[in-house]
Parts: structure tokens; C-alpha cells; sequence
């Protein structure tokens, strides 16, 4: 007779070789990305100390350079990625260009995928560390997940998992957590659909305007104080 506890490790083993091989595909995903990045960091090298903005489609679509001009801002957004994307491409995409302050966003794809509220904070807290333990002197701005015409019946779930997630980050050195919704809940509770595209998920031109705004006195706090809460 096999014997029972042999079978459950050969389970178990193979259970975790499934899920490792699905991340290493899921990452792959944006090694041409990366690749390009890393490419044009070769060609015109970023100087160290900057404002590296980083993330999902949100941050693709910020015309960051052209919204803050007067600061040195780097865009090494990759749409569709989730938050573990980032913390496998952190060494990468971040870490290289030692800036003094990261502005991320992500989170609508994970819980569109169906990770929980928990595995989002989890995945954050991976992220944090692996920035962190590279940069302990870095400044993290944290937007939220946004709430969406497009996805919000997935609100409660998104909601949870910024409680998570701001929870873990107040216990963080000079981390920001930036207000998304109060740009985009309407006075009765809704998505401000005003602020999005036909497809109610990406920000129109009016939505980046409004992020703009709202974000200038925190950029400005973590890049010029001495203290993101100054």
C-alpha cells in the first residue's frame, strides 16, 4: 500500500510547482516591457533621487513629465500588472534609479482576478520589503484601488483590501496614503463616470486632472521636506 503521507507531500509539492510555474508565466507576461525599460535606462540613464511612479494601466496612461514638470518624475508603469508583478520587477524598474520618492498603484487587477483582500495586503507587504530593504530611506506615496463604474461590484472586496493594506502601511516610515476616493465617489456614493472613459475603468483626461491635483502637495511634502508628513 502507498504510504498516505508520502502521497500527500507528492500533493503538496506538486500543488506549489503548479503555483510557482502559474507566477513565472503571469511575470513573463511583461519581460518585453521590462526589456524596454531597461533599454532606454541604457541609452539616457535617469538621474538617482527622483520620483519613480509605478504600477497598472493607471499609471501608463499619467502623462507624468507633462503633469509636474518642475520634478524629476520617471513612468515605469506596465498595464495590467498586479501588485506582485511589481515586487518581481521592483530590482529592475525601481530599485536601479535610487529615488528619493515611489508613487504606486495597482490593486484592480488583482481583485478582478479573484485574489482576496488578504493576498492583495500580502502582496504589498512582499513589495514593501523588497523596496525597503534596497531603499530604506525611499518615500512611498500609496494610491488606492479606485472604485469604477466598470468593476464595482467589486467594491466591497477593493475596499477591504485598502483597509488591509493602509493598516500595514501606518506602521511604515514616511508613507503617504493618497485619498482616491474622494475623487471619484459622487455625493450619493457612486463612481464619478465624468472622470473615466467610455469603458469606465481608465481615467479620462479630467480624472488625471483631478489625481494631479490632489497629488501635487504630497509630491511636494516627500520630495522637498525632510519628512512626508511635514
Amino acid at each position: 500500500m502507498i504510504n498516505r503521507v508520502f502521497v500527500r507531500g507528492a500533493l503538496t509539492l506538486l500543488a506549489s510547482l503548479c503555483l510557482a510555474g502559474g507566477a513565472w508565466a503571469q511575470h513573463e507576461r511583461w519581460e518585453p516591457n521590462i526589456a524596454a525599460f531597461e533599454a532606454r535606462d541604457r541609452e539616457n540613464p535617469p538621474e538617482p533621487g527622483g520620483i519613480v511612479f509605478v504600477g497598472s494601466s493607471t499609471i501608463v496612461g499619467w502623462k507624468v513629465k507633462e503633469a509636474f514638470p518642475d520634478l524629476p518624475v520617471i513612468n515605469r508603469g506596465f498595464g495590467g500588472s498586479q501588485y506582485a508583478d511589481s515586487a518581481h520587477f521592483a530590482p529592475r524598474i525601481v530599485i536601479p534609479y535610487r529615488p528619493k520618492v515611489v508613487v504606486f498603484y495597482a490593486g484592480d487587477n488583482d481583485i478582478s482576478s479573484g485574489k482576496s483582500p488578504e493576498q492583495c495586503r500580502d502582496d504589498v507587504v512582499d513589495l514593501v520589503r523588497v523596496i525597503r530593504e534596497a531603499l530604506p530611506e525611499t518615500r512611498l506615496i500609496w494610491v488606492p484601488i479606485k472604485a469604477c463604474g466598470s468593476r464595482w461590484g467589486h467594491r466591497a472586496r477593493q475596499a477591504r483590501a485598502n483597509r488591509l493594506i493602509a493598516e500595514y502601511l501606518a506602521g511604515q516610515w514616511d508613507t503617504a496614503w493618497f485619498d482616491m476616493d474622494a475623487i471619484v465617489i459622487n455625493d450619493e456614493g457612486g463612481p464619478r463616470d465624468e472622470l473615466f472613459l467610455a469603458d469606465r475603468l481608465h481615467f479620462n483626461q479630467a480624472g488625471y486632472d483631478q489625481l494631479n491635483e490632489a497629488l501635487r502637495p504630497l509630491l511636494d511634502a516627500a520630495y522637498h521636506s525632510t519628512s512626508i508628513a511635514d
